[in-house]
């Protein structure tokens, strides 16, 4: 065999994994890597849920203190 013949065997291969298996990987590896980017760690869902708490808290002292203003002040919501 000369060295064109081994060249060619070897470049065929070569040409196929350039072209077709090496942008279908590089393209599922990045796509899996923007994945995991996108999920929240542990310690994010917790920081995420005691956001979630205290935005509830906040809301039900809101109602309080316009079920308060109501009582005290009927027309509070029109001097808005």
């Amino acid at each position: 065999m000369n060295s064109t013949a081994i060249a060619g065997i070897l470049l065929v291969p070569l040409i196929l994994f350039l072209t077709v298996v090496m942008p279908m990987w590089l393209r599922l590896h990045y796509r899996e890597k923007s994945r995991q980017g996108r999920e929240l760690s542990s310690e994010e869902w917790n920081e995420l849920e005691e956001t979630l708490q205290k935005a509830e808290k906040l809301e039900q002292r809101i109602v309080t203190l316009e079920r308060i203003l109501d009582e005290t002040d009927s027309n509070w919501r029109d001097q808005l």
